[in-house]
C-alpha cells in the first residue's frame, strides 16, 4: 500500500482550505497513494471562533471527503475536522472515508492540549469535548489506528490500538515540532513496530499560532521514509510494505514478548 501525507497551512478561510486540500490530495493520489491523510483541523484552524465556524461547515467538509475518496478510489483519513459537540463545545473528529465514499470510522481526539509552550498558553479543554474511545479501522489489508496530534505523547493509546498503521493528523506547535516531533513519531513507530503517517500543519495561522511542518511517514524500524520541510503546503508519499512489517515483528518479537501482567 502506498500512503500520502498532506501538509497544509489552514486558516479561517474554509473555501481556500478545502481547495488546497483537494489539490494536494489529488496530487498524492496521482503519485500512487491509496491511503491519503490530511492534518489536524484542516478545514479551519486558528482561533476558537475560526474552529466554531469550521464546525458549522463540517457537513460540507465531510461531503467533500466522501466525493473525493470515491472519485479517486482511495482511502482518505480526512485529518481531523471540528464538529459540534455538547454545550457549545467542539469535537476534534478524525474520519476514515473508504473508496466507496462511505465513512468507515470516526474518532474524537481523546487527549486535550492544555499546556504552556513557546511562551503561549493552550487550553483545548476550554473549547473542546474529548473523546473516550480508541478507534481501529481497516483498509487494504491493514489495521489502522486513528490518533490525533497530542495523542502522540500517550503511548498507552498506541499499544491499546495494536495497529499495523497509525494515522496522526497534527498541528504540532513550532517549538514542539523542532524539539520533540521526530523523536516521538519515530519512538511510537519503533515501540509498536508499525508505520506512522503523520501530516502536520505548517506556518502561521490566523491568530498568530505557528505550526512546525515536517510532516513524515515512518516505517516499523523507525526509518523516515519521507519528510516535508518546516514551511509550505505540500504532499509526500511512501510505500508501506506490510510484508516488511511482519518480518520485523518476527525477527524482533517485542510485541509478543510484552508482559502486561507485570507492568500494566
Amino acid at each position: 500500500m502506498r500512503a500520502g501525507a498532506v501538509q497544509l497551512t489552514s486558516s479561517a478561510d474554509f473555501d481556500r482550505n478545502v481547495e488546497t486540500a483537494d489539490r494536494l490530495t489529488r496530487a498524492a493520489a496521482q503519485d500512487g497513494a491509496e491511503l491519503v491523510v490530511l492534518p489536524e483541523k484542516w478545514s479551519g484552524y486558528g482561533s476558537a471562533e475560526t474552529m466554531s465556524a469550521a464546525a458549522d461547515r463540517a457537513p460540507e467538509a465531510i461531503a467533500w471527503a466522501q466525493r473525493t475518496a470515491k472519485e479517486l478510489g482511495i482511502d482518505l483519513v480526512a485529518g481531523s475536522i471540528a464538529t459540534h459537540g455538547d454545550a457549545d463545545r467542539i469535537r476534534n473528529t478524525s474520519l476514515h472515508v473508504g473508496p466507496d465514499g462511505e465513512v468507515k470510522a470516526s474518532y474524537v481526539k481523546m487527549h486535550l492540549f492544555d499546556v504552556e509552550v513557546g511562551g503561549r498558553e493552550y487550553r483545548e479543554s476550554a473549547t473542546d469535548e474529548p473523546g473516550d474511545t480508541p478507534v481501529l479501522t481497516h483498509a487494504r489489508g491493514a489495521d489502522i489506528g486513528l490518533t490525533v496530534c497530542y495523542d502522540l505523547r500517550f503511548p498507552g493509546l498506541f499499544e491499546a490500538l495494536d495497529a499495523h498503521v497509525f494515522t496522526l493528523p497534527s498541528a504540532f506547535t513550532l517549538a514542539t515540532t523542532r524539539d520533540h516531533w521526530d523523536v516521538l513519531v519515530r519512538a511510537r513507530a519503533i515501540e509498536q513496530q508499525a508505520f506512522i503517517v503523520a501530516p502536520n500543519q505548517a506556518g502561521e495561522h490566523d491568530n498568530g499560532m505557528r505550526s512546525g511542518g515536517r510532516s513524515m511517514i515512518v516505517d516499523p524500524w523507525g526509518v523516515v521514509l519521507a519528510q516535508a520541510g518546516e514551511e509550505g503546503e505540500t504532499h509526500l508519499t511512501a510505500d508501506l510494505d506490510l510484508d516488511e512489517l511482519h518480518a520485523i515483528r518476527k525477527k524482533l518479537p517485542a510485541l509478543a514478548n510484552r508482559r502486561p501482567e507485570v507492568h500494566a
